[in-house]
């Protein structure tokens, strides 16, 4: 239905896309997969006509349409058969509320003011929603601002649905429910969907084939068993099938519990090794019967939270739980109606920016509020001299996001290097807390597993960290201990293993298949390489 002929894409003195060849047939799910920063927004720009017009850059090559050349189509003349969702869905934002975004997209096409409202209600249904149909659009969580991004444009009923790390913001749930729907408009209405996700673990199950973009600019395309037999970036179900030597590797939990039982048999008598982890000192944050209030709602409500120096805290909980504004109200940015914040024995509402960010460091879920220079290696000095470490900025991006030119402009990253960028802006500071909202958005998993290395040397040497996120394959691990937020209020607090499993949403895969106490693989293959040798 759409094919993308010998697609070549390049900036100056960079190649991006190499002579991609890829067609995309009615009524499949495909999913783009591939390192940070290999050029999956770039592909998906191409097939939306995002790229070139709206990026700069060389495109040659031909995009077709049931056989008819739609290269020369801007964006604005593709959006009624193909729809488009960024990583950032409040920068697309074009009205106030819910549901005038769900219907802009209709105006723009002059459908009648009857079809309009039937559409909204549908997706308002469909997304599960209709509780937010009047709510301001810059009041929502970020997961609740990736599904109205969905639905605004899924109430234009495109042929073809582009997205770009739909499922990044959502809670484990709602990601879920998202691509069941998609599956299901995949099956039921012909509806094609091109999907570029790093969390591979909650995709691959729904995809009929997969692409994987590589680092020359080729493309790998099979079905996802077949991609997965031969990619570097794997999820971790995946692993565990490399590592138990099982053929062909599973890729849904269901089938990876079929073929485990000799391998939990193996384990009954193993125990993970012991983390060594540095005693925790006093406090170094604490937060007692935090409320926060907007409007005349209470989205934050008797919240108390205590984070101890050499420990990494993991706070999860559903969209529109309250965790960016807990995050935002630890730092001190966000005043509180009642309750008591203390960052190193003072109130950091009452300090002014400098002083709150020397002793807080905070990674807010949109990245690109903390890059305001004109290259990554200004950001970087920038940082190195703010923190009197030179080199120590561009060290810790290398570690995340290996290969950046200093000469790049921020804002020609990807989603993933924009966010490691500043990730090391913050870390260059090594404030004594460090607060991240959604720090793996856009990163690959080897970016991940060197987030999670950083964070745990952070720990060592004394400093407090808090992470919002949820990734539950992020949280199994990095961190010590897990808070869960529900309606504003902590509802679980304790260690990771024993939170985590409490609910199946938030319990990592390799615990699904094997039960307690395995949370992650690499334990797994230490446990057997000591048995191995015993």
């Amino acid at each position: 239905m759409i094919e993308l002929r010998e697609i070549r894409f390049s900036y100056p003195g960079h190649e991006v896309l190499a002579g991609i060849d890829l067609a995309v047939e009615e009524g499949e799910l495909l999913l783009l997969a591939g390192p940070t920063g290999v050029g999956k927004s770039t592909l998906l720009g191409v097939l939306s006509g995002l790229v070139p017009e709206h990026t700069g850059g060389t495109l040659s090559g031909d995009v077709l349409l049931d056989g008819v050349s739609i290269l020369g189509r801007p964006a604005r003349d593709r959006a009624a058969d193909i729809g488009y969702v960024g990583q950032n869905p409040a920068a697309w934002f074009v009205t106030d509320t819910v549901e005038e975004e769900l219907a802009y997209g209709m105006e723009q096409l002059g459908l009648p003011a009857a079809t309009m409202r039937r559409r909204v209600e549908e997706t308002l249904d469909l997304l599960g929603i209709a509780d937010l149909r009047h709510r301001d659009l810059r009041t929502l969580s970020g997961g609740e601002q990736q599904r109205v991004a969905i639905g605004s444009v899924l109430t234009m009923h495109p042929r073809v649905v582009v997205l770009d790390e739909p499922t990044s913001a959502l809670d484990p749930t709602a990601a879920e429910d998202v691509l069941a729907i998609l599956t299901r408009l995949v099956h039921d209405l012909g509806l094609s969907v091109v999907v570029a996700e790093h969390r591979l673990e909650r995709v691959v199950p729904f995809a009929d084939r997969m692409v994987l973009l590589q680092p020359d600019g080729t493309v790998l395309v099979d079905v996802p068993e077949a991609v997965m037999a031969h990619s570097p970036v794997a999820p971790p179900l995946v692993e565990l099938g490399r590592a138990a030597g099982w053929s062909p590797l599973p890729l849904n939990v269901r089938d990876a519990r079929r073929r485990a039982r000799e391998l939990r048999t193996r384990l009954d008598a193993l125990a993970p090794a012991a983390e060594q982890r540095t005693a925790p000192g006093e406090p170094v944050l604490t937060a007692r019967d935090v409320v926060v209030t907007q409007g005349r709602s209470a989205v934050l409500r008797g919240v108390d939270l205590c984070l101890l120096p050499g420990r990494v805290t993991a706070l999860m909980g559903r969209n529109g739980a309250g965790k960016s504004t807990l995050l935002w109200a630890l730092q001190g940015r966000l005043a509180r109606a009642s309750g008591q914040v203390r960052v190193t024995g003072a109130d950091p509402h009452t300090l002014d920016g400098a002083e709150r960010r020397r002793r807080t460091g905070m990674v807010p879920q949109t990245a690109a509020d903390l890059l305001y220079l004109e290259t990554v290696g200004a950001e970087c000095a920038d940082a190195d001299a703010d923190a009197g470490a030179p080199g120590r900025t561009r060290a810790v991006l290398d570690r995340l996001a290996p290969g950046i030119d200093d000469e790049t402009h921020p804002r020609d990253l990807s989603e993933g290097q924009r966010l490691a960028l500043a990730v090391a802006v913050v870390l260059a500071a090594r404030p004594p807390v460090l607060l991240l909202d959604e720090p793996t958005r856009g990163l690959d998993y080897p970016g991940k597993l060197a987030l999670a290395g950083l964070l745990r040397e952070l720990c060592d040497a004394g400093h407090a960290v808090l992470v919002a996120t949820h990734d539950v394959e992020f949280v199994a691990g990095v961190a010590d201990t897990v808070a869960v937020l529900a309606e504003g209020e902590v509802v679980s607090d304790g260690p990771t293993l024993e939170v985590v499993v409490e609910s199946p949403s938030f319990a990592p895969q390799v615990h699904k298949v094997l039960g307690s106490p395995w949370l992650r693989v690499d334990q797994v293959t230490a446990a057997l390489a000591t048995a191995g040798t015993a």
